[in-house]
C-alpha cells in the first residue's frame, strides 16, 4: 500500500512532494520521506517514522527546495519500520529511488553489490534498485539506458522512480505489477502511484502499462514499451477518471461497486503475485518464518467476512493441507478456546474496527497462537495496528452498508494466504502456477458475469411478493448460497436462508412449495450432479427455481443464468456476483432503501 509522487518543474516542487503523499495517506504506511536536488544538485534527503506530518513539521525546521524531487510512504515488507529503512534509497549521494512492490532476486543482486564496494545502511529490498541503478548508469554514461538495464535485472514486481544528480532534469520511473501513473502539467510534470496524489497541479494522466518505462523532464514526456500511440493521444482528463467515493452514474453506490469489483480485484492482486506464483513478502515482515511454523489456521469474523472465511477453510484443506476453524467473533470471545500448537490466528474486517473482531483479537493475544494476521480494507484502523501481519484488502471505499467488493476481495486475499502457506506444505510450484493464473482470470470472469444484470434484473420480479426464499450450494457454494441469503435480507427485508443442498430432506424441504423461490449456485464441478439430484427434489414440491450455472447441464424448465467457466477454485468469487445483482435489483422492486437497509451499520463498532 506504498505511495509514490514525483515531480520536475521550474518551481520549489517540496510542497507539491507533501501535499501528494498526504492524499495517499488511505493507503496506510508507517514512515514517509522525500529527496531533491537544491540548486547545487546537492542531493537532500528527509525522512520520518509515522505520519506525513512529522515530514512536514522537519521541513518546517530544515527547509529543502528544488526543482526536482521524488517522496514515498512506506508499507513495511522487508526490514522493519525504522526510519533507515524508509524511502527514498540512495546511492553515493547521487542517486534517490522511490519503490513499491517486491524485489525477489534482492540478496543475490545485494551481495553482488557488496562485492563491488557498495555498502548498505538498510535492510531493505529496495536499496539494492539505489546502487544497482548507480553502478548501471556508471557503465552505460546514460540515465535511460543505465535505468533500463537495472529493471531488466529486477524479478518481482515494481513500479520505480529515480533520479541522478548528473541528470537533474529527469526522472526515470517503470512499473511492472504494481501501478503508476504520469500527471501532465504546462512546464512540469509529474509521477505518482495513484492520481488522487496530484490532483491539485494536474488533471491530465497517462496510466502507465504493463512493463513500461516512461522518461520525465519538464518539458517532455518519452513513454518506451510496447504501446507505441503518442503521449497527447493516451492522457485521460481527471473528470474522465471516476473517484472511487463518488456514484458516478449508478444510481446506488453498491451498483457502482458491484461493478467496481473486476478494478478492485486487480488492485488487489498487483504486487502480491507475479504470472507464477505469490510474492509471501507481501504479507509483511517475518510471514515467511510464521508461515513454514504454521500447523493450522484458526480464522474469526462476523458477517460477509464470516462465509469469506468458510470458503477459505475448504482453500486450506483441500489445498494447502492445513487444518482450518472458522468461528463467529460474538461466539469466540465469550468461549474458552483449544489452541494446536501452531496455530496462525486470521481475522477479516472490512473496517477493522468491527467490536466483536477486535475483542478476539485482543483476547487471542492471551492465548497459545503462533501469529495472528489481519485481512482488512482500512491500513489505519485498530485491528491493523493491533496485528502482527496484515494483508489489506484494495476494495476502496465501500459506502453501501451491504459488502459486495470488500467481500470478494477478502476472498482474493485469502486465496493467497492459502497459496502462501501451502506452499510450506508440499504445494508444488506447478499447481502454484495455476492457482495464480486463476486468480488473473478473475476480473475479467467478474466483468462477464455483471453481463447477466439485465437476465437477473427479469429473474427478480418473481420476489417482488414474496416474503421468503432459499439458497442452495455444495462444498465452498454452500457459502455463496450463505452470503445470497444475507445480502436479499440486508437489503430487501425478505427471509432467506442458505442452506447446504445436501440437508434439504433434513428439515428445509417441508418449506418447499409455488410460493418459495429456491435459488441454486450450480458451477460445472465434481459435485454438480448430486446438486442436480437434489434440485430435482425442489421440482417435484413445485418449488419456484432459479439456476445460476451452465444451461447446457439444466433441462429447459428451470430459470436459468448462464455463467462464464472458470477454474474450480476461483468459482465462489466468481458464483458472488449474481448473488450481489439479484439483491440489488429485489431490493428495487420493493422499495427499500438499498445503500442504507434500516436498522444496519456499515461498521459495528459496538457489541
Amino acid at each position: 500500500m506504498c505511495g509514490i509522487v514525483g515531480a520536475v518543474t521550474h518551481r520549489n516542487v517540496s510542497g507539491i512532494l507533501l501535499e501528494g503523499l498526504q492524499r495517499l495517506e488511505y493507503r496506510g504506511y508507517d514512515s514517509a520521506g522525500m529527496a531533491v536536488f537544491d540548486k547545487d544538485l546537492a542531493l537532500k534527503r528527509i525522512r520520518r517514522m509515522g505520519k506525513v506530518a512529522s515530514l512536514k513539521e522537519a521541513n518546517l525546521e530544515t527547509p529543502i527546495a528544488g526543482d526536482i524531487g521524488i517522496a514515498h510512504t512506506r508499507w513495511a515488507t522487508h526490514g522493519k519500520p525504522t526510519e533507515l529503512n524508509a524511502h527514498p534509497h540512495t546511492s553515493n549521494e547521487q542517486v534517490a529511488i522511490v519503490h513499491n512492490g517486491i524485489i525477489e532476486n534482492h540478496e543475490q543482486i545485494r551481495a553482488d553489490l557488496i562485492t563491488a564496494g557498495y555498502v548498505f545502511e538498510s535492510e531493505t529490498d529496495t536499496e539494492v534498485i539505489a546502487h544497482l541503478l548507480h553502478e548501471q548508469v556508471n557503465k552505460a554514461s546514460s540515465f535511460r539506458k543505465g535505468f533500463q538495464q537495472t529493471i531488466e535485472k529486477l524479478i518481482g514486481a515494481y513500479a520505480v522512480a529515480a533520479i541522478h544528480q548528473g541528470y537533474p532534469d529527469t526522472i526515470m520511473a517503470a512499473r511492472l505489477g504494481s501501478p503508476l501513473v504520469v500527471g501532465l502539467g504546462i512546464g512540469e510534470n509529474f509521477v505518482a502511484s495513484d492520481p488522487q496524489a496530484l490532483r491539485p497541479v494536474t488533471d491530465r494522466f497517462i496510466f502507465l502499462e504493463e512493463g513500461e518505462t516512461v522518461e520525465l523532464s519538464a518539458e517532455k514526456i518519452n513513454l518506451m514499451g510496447k504501446n507505441n500511440d503518442s503521449v497527447e493521444s493516451r492522457s485521460l482528463l481527471l473528470d474522465h477518471v471516476q473517484d472511487s467515493s463518488d456514484k458516478g452514474n449508478y444510481r446506488h453506490y453498491m451498483m457502482k461497486e458491484i461493478h467496481d469489483q473486476p478494478e478492485a480485484i486487480r488492485a488487489t492482486l498487483e504486487g502480491r503475485i507475479t504470472n507464477s506464483h505469490i510474492l509471501e513478502d507481501a504479507f509483511g515482515v517475518g510471514a515467511s518464518e510464521i508461515f513454514e511454523k504454521t500447523k493450522a489456521v484458526h480464522i474469526v469474523a462476523c458477517g460477509s467476512s464470516y462465509y469469506t472465511g468458510l470458503i477459505a477453510k475448504y482453500w486450506f484443506e483441500e489445498i494447502a493441507g492445513v487444518p482450518c476453524h472458522v468461528e463467529i467473533a460474538s461466539e469466540y470471545r465469550y468461549r474458552q478456546v483449544a489452541i494446536i500448537e501452531g496455530t496462525l490466528l486470521v481475522t477479516i474486517s472490512q473496517s477493522g474496527e468491527t467490536a466483536d473482531t477486535l475483542a478476539a483479537l485482543r483476547g487471542a493475544k492471551k492465548g497459545n497462537y503462533l501469529a495472528n494476521l489481519c485481512l482488512c480494507n482500512v491500513p489505519s484502523s485498530s485491528l491493523v495496528r493491533e496485528s502482527d501481519l496484515s494483508l489489506l484488502i484494495k476494495a476502496g471505499p465501500e459506502i453501501c452498508v451491504a459488502s459486495t467488493k470488500a467481500f470478494t476481495t477478502q476472498l482474493a486475499d485469502l486465496l493467497m494466504l492459502v497459496i502462501a502457506i501451502g506452499k510450506h506444505k508440499g504445494l508444488s510450484a506447478e499447481h502454484e502456477k495455476d492457482l495464480v493464473q486463476a486468480l488473473w482470470t478473475v476480473p475479467e470472469l467478474i466483468a462477464t458475469a455483471l453481463e447477466q444484470d439485465s437476465a437477473i434484473e427479469k429473474l427478480a420480479e418473481q420476489f417482488a411478493d414474496k416474503h421468503h426464499a432459499l439458497f442452495l450450494g455444495r462444498g465452498t457454494h454452500f457459502p455463496v448460497a450463505m452470503e445470497g441469503a444475507l445480502k436479499l435480507k440486508e437489503i430487501s427485508y425478505i427471509h432467506a436462508e442458505g442452506y447446504p443442498a445436501g440437508e434439504l430432506k433434513h428439515g428445509p424441504l417441508a418449506l418447499v412449495d409455488d410460493n418459495m423461490p429456491v435459488v441454486a449456485v450450480a458451477p460445472s464441478d465434481d459435485l454438480l450432479d448430486k446438486l442436480k439430484s437434489n434440485l430435482q427434489e425442489v421440482s417435484a414440491r413445485g418449488g419456484q427455481l432459479i439456476i445460476f450455472g451452465d444451461e447446457k447441464r439444466f433441462s429447459n424448465e428451470h430459470d436459468i443464468v448462464s455463467m462464464p467457466s472458470c477454474h474450480p477454485v476461483i468459482s465462489p468469487i466468481i458464483y458472488t456476483i449474481p448473488m450481489q445483482l439479484l439483491s440489488y435489483h429485489v431490493a428495487l422492486l420493493k422499495g427499500t432503501d438499498v445503500d442504507q437497509p434500516r436498522n444496519l451499520a456499515k461498521s459495528v463498532t459496538v457489541e
